[in-house]
């Protein structure tokens, strides 16, 4: 990738600058483009599956999908925007799967860990290394990730995406197809049935 990509990659618009590099057959932007999206794309499937190995999987499907149509793309919403929307219908086809319900049915004996190693938003960060406050902090991530599972899909999805991945409603509503007011009451129906789950257990 020469110089000036470089540069503009790293801008607001860099996402634009990427994918039309990619477009005029500069393959190295791709993964410029996988880089800079990988992880937080990772931690909202891994939000929506659950599963380490399959969140893993699906993202990697997801990256698949994008490149293949990524010709294609017109620029009529972010890119971002457009990631998503494939990640989430990805993660809803492998939802349907008969094995990924059957898999499902596994209890994880361990909590997993993000794509590059670090712990999940919503665990409790601190230095200290004892074994005791490891697994209360597990088993606090766990409680939470069961609850936010529970959820209906509708709810579940606006939850994650707003509280877990701090995206604005404007972009929640273009991701899913919805009307901001939509978002809003999905949103307040979540977290009050998420409040309602986890009330004396965290």
């Amino acid at each position: 990738m020469n110089e000036e990509i470089k540069k503009q990659a790293g801008s607001p618009e860099g996402d634009a600058v990427l994918v039309r590099a990619i477009q005029a057959g500069d393959i190295a932007a791709f993964d410029k483009l996988v880089l800079k999206h990988k992880d937080k794309l990772f931690n909202l499937i891994y939000w929506f599956l659950g599963d380490y190995q399959e969140a893993n999987d699906c993202a990697q499907e997801t990256f698949i999908k994008v490149f293949k149509s990524l010709k294609k793309f017109r620029f009529e919403s972010a890119f971002s925007t457009w990631l998503y929307r494939i990640a989430i219908n990805t993660c809803k086809n492998r939802l349907k799967s008969s094995v990924y319900r059957w898999k499902k049915k596994t209890v994880p004996l361990e909590n997993p860990k993000g794509s590059n190693g670090d712990n999940f938003s919503l665990e409790i960060q601190n230095g200290s290394t004892s074994p005791a406050i490891e697994l209360e902090k597990k088993e606090r991530f766990m409680l939470i990730q069961k609850a936010i599972n529970s959820l209906p899909e509708e709810q579940k999805r606006v939850v994650v995406m707003r509280d877990i991945q701090g995206q604005s409603y404007d972009e929640i509503a273009d991701i899913a197809g919805l009307n901001r007011g939509t978002v809003k009451s999905r949103l307040a129906r979540g977290r009050l049935e998420l409040r309602n789950k986890l009330k004396g257990k965290i």
